[in-house]
């Protein structure tokens, strides 16, 4: 006689060995659960190392793509060709694994497993949550546009660029997003909200995979795999939500299984399993706000140069160089932004970043091959440079003018509640 299984608990049973190999080899979504100790752990450890299963990935890509699917360390991007053969390999385990499974174990029910496997899904998915949501919340992941991104023509920014652009050029909006994400992911860690916590995830997740498919943002996989976690939790409520919202009709409270049978320890649990999104969120919070004092507040290191310098003469040899856009050696403009670091725009529009060593008056630029300008910096005011000396061993003098930040629309326009005419530009 043939026992048919239920489909529900095949998908059950391939859902639990997939998602669960899938958020612990993708070390990122572990790695929040570090809290505060991560940002110690992140001096020895990426939080994006997948390097462990590069061996699998590296024979399978070879084997069957002719690619060499190893993890690029030097990227944070989630859409490498490792990882899309990652979950490649792992749909294959599951569907082998389950399939094992369901031929060997004939219950047709696992409450506690189901219950840890949602537990499991919920610090995962909650951790990453906040974890993201506080990149947003202390706007770190997408700061202000930079100095030299106000120079640079909008056609030649890439999809991606935009995106974080026009988030940045925003705070208030970014922290917005960011504390939707906050909350989402915190409500995950207590039972009673975990519901209300899952549907926001899924719109907040829905978002965020809609903005990486439309603007090419390369964690799509990562996108993907966070919203279907949120549908995974939500499916045991997906009757009862569409009676209340769709069919207006009563909606009986529904008992999860719980982790022991021990009362008391379900209690502790609890306990346990709220203090870790405190941990958590704590963790992300404080990891952020060092970031922002160090790249991106008021107390972040500017250079002394700092702004937007138009050059008005440009003297090589003695000679005085026109403004032609055919001139390769003349420049436009100079701008500094962080200590060490410089920017150069030539005639032709091209911003060329360089390396800029400033001490005691001296300037030093350098590229990739080694430094080509040794110069000395004047400032008759504070808005007037003088740079005098050599370039690439040629008498060189320059005299800049500092461009007023607010003159240009993305900084200054500001916000205006009365507006008798849309105003692009």
């Amino acid at each position: 006689m043939t026992v048919r299984v239920p489909a529900k608990l095949i998908v059950f049973r391939f859902s639990v060995v997939y998602f669960v190999l899938f958020c612990l080899l993708n070390t990122y979504i572990p790695f929040a659960w570090l809290g505060v100790v991560g940002r110690w752990v992140r001096r020895y450890v990426s939080p994006w190392d997948m390097s462990l299963t590069d061996p699998v990935t590296g024979w399978v890509g070879r084997t069957f793509f002719g690619v060499d699917a190893v993890q690029h360390r030097d990227s944070g991007a989630g859409d490498q060709a490792a990882v899309w053969v990652l979950v490649l390999c792992l749909l294959v385990v599951a569907v082998v694994v389950a399939t094992g499974w369901t031929a060997w174990d004939r219950r047709p029910t696992h409450p506690r497993l189901t219950a840890w496997f949602s537990l499991f899904l919920r610090l995962c998915l909650g951790a990453q949550m906040v974890g993201f949501g506080f990149a947003k919340l202390i706007p770190t992941q997408m700061p202000r546009p930079s100095l030299a991104h106000l120079l640079q023509p909008y056609g030649d920014l890439s999809p991606a660029s935009v995106l974080w652009l026009q988030v940045g050029t925003s705070p208030a909006y970014e922290m917005a997003l960011g504390a939707v994400e906050v909350v989402a992911g915190l409500l995950l860690f207590f039972a009673r909200t975990t519901v209300l916590g899952a549907v926001l995830c899924l719109l907040a997740t829905a978002q965020i995979l809609l903005l990486n498919m439309t603007f090419d943002i390369p964690e799509k996989l990562l996108a993907l795999h966070l919203l279907l976690i949120s549908l995974v939790l939500l499916v045991p409520y997906l009757r009862r939500l569409l009676d209340v919202f769709v069919r207006q009709r009563g909606c009986a409270p529904l008992s999860p299984p719980s982790l022991f049978a021990d009362e008391r320890k379900n209690r502790v649990a609890t306990w346990f399993v709220a203090g870790l999104g405190l941990w958590v969120a704590l963790g992300s919070g404080y990891d952020r706000w060092v970031v922002w004092q160090e790249q991106h507040g008021a107390g972040s290191p500017r250079s002394e140069l700092y702004g937007i310098w138009d050059v008005r003469e440009f003297t090589v040899d003695g000679q005085l160089a026109p403004p032609l856009t055919t001139d390769g050696t003349r420049w436009q403009r100079m701008v500094f932004e962080r200590p060490g670091s410089a920017t150069v725009q030539r005639m032709d529009g091209e911003l060329v970043p360089v390396g800029a060593d400033l001490e005691g008056g001296r300037l030093e630029l350098a590229e990739t091959a080694g430094p080509f300008a040794t110069l000395s910096t004047e400032r008759p005011t504070p808005d007037l440079l003088v740079l005098r000396g050599e370039l690439h061993n040629r008498p060189l003098v320059v005299t800049l003018e500092r461009r007023d930040l607010d003159s240009f629309p993305l900084r200054g326009r500001g916000f205006h509640w009365v507006q008798n005419y849309p105003y692009f530009r």
